[in-house]
């Protein structure tokens, strides 16, 4: 791995940022010895068996800095500052410590932290309109590298949804970790938009930590890149605790899009529910494998999984792994997988009705995600969800308006 890392273009040593504090300073170092340690993933390891990932380490990326702009001016109650502005207490116990310490390219993002971005909203705060943050790559002529890094916290009785929406064009590699610590009965709705060049490469890390009695919401809508991969870390660290996690990839031409979530009850009475859907057309690849861990003393958990796909293609292929690793002996859990194509009875049916061939396909791909694009509670995004499907499976036929 020595090899590949030091001879791309990644991080040969940890970053120098001079005037950097000494905790900082430490923190990316040992981030860095981790990559060195852990080295890419390659097809031996079963997380990445189905990705490859041999266009991002045989690029000399240029490595630049870019921070997310605001969409839109904070409501009382929540502030958005840069890790320089923050006080080493408030982020400490979190930075780099939620994210997993088993995945090599969050080290890598942690060995190039030179800023951040903190995100925290004031315990009791409710906020009603979601704060969007974007994070827009526009490469020079060589292509650029940038590791977005985003720690939000929540505190104790708040309400907020937060939106992380992933733009750009040309040829680049989007490195990104976001680290949210979810405090006690707060509530909180994470929405991550990647609407990316279909030139570009997307990684994404999001580690989510959750206390007694909080509800997160992960809404994870993936439409663009030649690859994308996200991964879903997400514990409930305390009784009580209730998640969801609602994911939409579509895909076309030779796109590979990979999903990859862990949801871990460490504590009893908890409560997961997962619903994934694919739509792919063409030659694209879609990976979704998703694990539920419910540990020895998370007593009374209940968990259910669910991962649907639509092919649209002979061409198209979904590699979906549900799995479940139970130790505990009183527990609900669930899972299930299918993949198939449009129901020929029902499009047979459709066209019996005087309904054209690529308006009942339409139809019937729009029932499909109806029921995780009605989950997405910002009109707005709602709207755009449908609209981003229209225009990318617009070749299969899914055209005509969205109402």
């Amino acid at each position: 791995m020595e090899a590949v890392a030091l001879s791309r273009g990644f991080a040969p040593e940890p970053i120098e940022s001079p005037g950097s504090p000494d905790w900082l300073v430490r923190l990316r170092e040992t981030a860095f010895s981790r990559f060195e340690e852990l080295g890419f993933p390659s097809a031996a390891d079963e997380a990445w068996r189905y990705t490859g990932i041999q266009p991002i380490t045989g690029t000399p990326w240029i490595r630049v800095r870019r921070n997310a702009r605001t969409a839109g001016a904070l409501p009382p109650g929540a502030r958005l500052r840069r890790l320089t502005e923050v006080a080493r207490e408030e982020v400490e116990p979190y930075l780099g410590r939620i994210a997993g310490r088993t995945n090599a390219f969050a080290a890598l993002n942690t060995a190039s932290l030179e800023d951040a971005l903190v995100l925290d909203v004031a315990p009791g705060a409710v906020i009603a309109d979601p704060i969007e943050l974007v994070w827009e790559s526009s490469p020079g002529d060589r292509p650029e590298v940038s590791h977005a890094r985003l720690l939000i916290l929540a505190g104790e009785r708040s309400e907020c949804s937060v939106v992380e929406s992933y733009l750009g064009s040309g040829r680049y590699l989007q490195n990104a970790v976001t680290e949210i610590a979810v405090g006690p009965r707060a509530l909180l709705s994470h929405y991550k938009l990647q609407r990316e060049s279909l030139d570009a490469f997307h990684v994404h890390a999001l580690a989510v930590r959750q206390e007694r009695d909080s509800r997160f919401t992960s809404h994870n809508v993936a439409f663009g890149s030649a690859l994308a991969r996200t991964n879903i870390d997400l514990r409930l660290d305390a009784e009580g605790a209730e998640c969801a996690l609602n994911g939409l990839f579509v895909g076309a031409g030779e796109q590979h899009l990979d999903n990859h979530t862990i949801i871990d009850h460490a504590k009893p009475r908890c409560v997961s529910r997962e619903l994934y859907k694919g739509i792919l057309d063409g030659a694209a690849r879609g990976v979704f494998y998703g694990k539920i861990i419910v540990r020895a003393d998370a007593q009374k958990t209940d968990a259910i999984q669910t991962n649907k796909n639509l092919l649209l293609s002979r061409r198209a292929l979904v590699n979906s792994t549900p799995a479940l690793e139970i130790l505990a002996d009183d527990v609900k859990c669930k899972h299930g997988s299918t993949t198939g194509q449009l129901d020929a009875a029902a499009l047979f049916y459709l066209r019996s009705r005087g309904i054209g061939e690529a308006e009942a396909r339409a139809l019937l791909t729009r029932a499909f995600v109806s029921d995780v694009v009605d989950r997405l509670e910002v009109p707005a995004i709602r709207e755009a969800v449908m609209r981003e499907m229209i225009l990318r499976l617009d070749g299969a036929g899914i055209e005509g308006k969205t109402s």
